[in-house]
């Protein structure tokens, strides 16, 4: 791979693969809606990336950004309340590309359409999502899989890290940052997972970069799990102050989704603060190597750190 194009390279996910691509000095074509964003994001990017700012539902758009480029990130993704019919139209639009010029598409999937499944879930795990955005979710990668593209699916826990700005944590780091109480979604004793968001794109380059790897689906699991109560301990360490955690539950969210539509669609999801889906990673182990793991402790600093700056 000479030159990657990745969509929704300003995003949390995007912005960190155009990172790993470049440090492994691959050419990139940064595709994204904001041009100023963009522009901003180059001068830390560097020469190696070229930015091209366009509508990701727009084929033309899709077109002229991969014309030039050996592999397809598809790392965008929109708000809740836009999901459908947006996702499908992009998906559409960006498999239309790789299937006709024979490009290879990496895509960063969550765990929606999994449903609830027991502890360490594997890829082989029997997908049964009960959600409306887990069967969306779910209608994508059935279409990737129909597909005559070569493929990469890689499933993520929720992302937390630098420039990952529309996950969970971001929200309660918001809150730590500026007071002593923070807001948490879900129960703070629940043991959940999530990932640095580096760890994320550095596997899943490093999977885009061997030939046996594609036509398959891949769990890249975070550092192991974490309660909110440990979050708020880290937090405290490096703040040097108390933070109280407070939960978010579901028919808060459903309040607030009254007025907030975001809201509104993010209830239905709360399923996972009780029943959490934790990805095996032992494929991506035995096959790739170890899976990048930045511990909790280090990547929560290294986050408010960042979001201070």
């Amino acid at each position: 791979m000479k030159t990657a194009v990745v969509f929704g390279a300003t995003g949390g996910m995007g912005n960190a693969i155009v990172e790993a691509l470049i440090k492994r000095n691959i050419s990139v074509i940064a595709f994204a809606r904001s041009r100023q964003t963009l522009l901003e994001k180059q001068k830390r990017w560097g020469s190696l990336v070229t930015v091209v700012a366009g509508d990701a539902t727009n084929l033309e758009d899709v077109k002229k950004a991969a014309a030039k480029a050996d592999a397809v990130f598809h790392a965008v993704n929109v708000p809740y309340q836009y999901w459908n019919p947006h996702l499908t139209t992009i998906l559409s639009n960006i498999l239309e590309i790789c299937q006709s010029n024979e490009k290879p598409l990496i895509y960063v999937d969550n765990i929606y359409s999994y449903g609830i499944q027991p502890p360490k879930t594997s890829e082989s795990a029997p997908k049964r999502p009960h959600t409306k955005k887990g069967k969306l979710r779910l209608q994508l990668l059935e279409q990737i899989e129909r597909s005559q593209a070569p493929y990469i699916i890689a499933h993520f826990p929720d992302f937390y890290g630098p420039d990952a700005k529309n996950t969970l944590l971001h929200f309660t780091f918001e809150q730590m940052l500026k007071r002593k109480t923070a807001f948490y979604i879900g129960s703070p004793s629940i043991q959940r997972e999530f990932i640095y968001i580096k760890d994320g794109a550095e596997a899943l380059v490093e999977l885009s970069l061997r030939t046996d790897c594609f036509g398959q689906s891949w769990n890249i699991p975070g550092a192991g799990t974490i309660s909110g109560k440990e979050i708020a301990k880290i937090a405290e360490s490096y703040l040097k102050k108390e933070i109280r955690i407070r939960p978010i539950y579901k028919w808060m969210i459903q309040l607030a989704g009254l007025f907030n539509p975001f809201m509104r669609e993010y209830a239905e999801m709360m399923y996972l603060n009780k029943t959490p889906v934790i990805l095996d990673g032992s494929k991506y182990e035995k096959i790739v190597g170890a899976v990048p793991k930045t511990p909790y402790e280090i990547g929560i600093q290294e986050t408010l750190q960042q979001m201070q700056s």
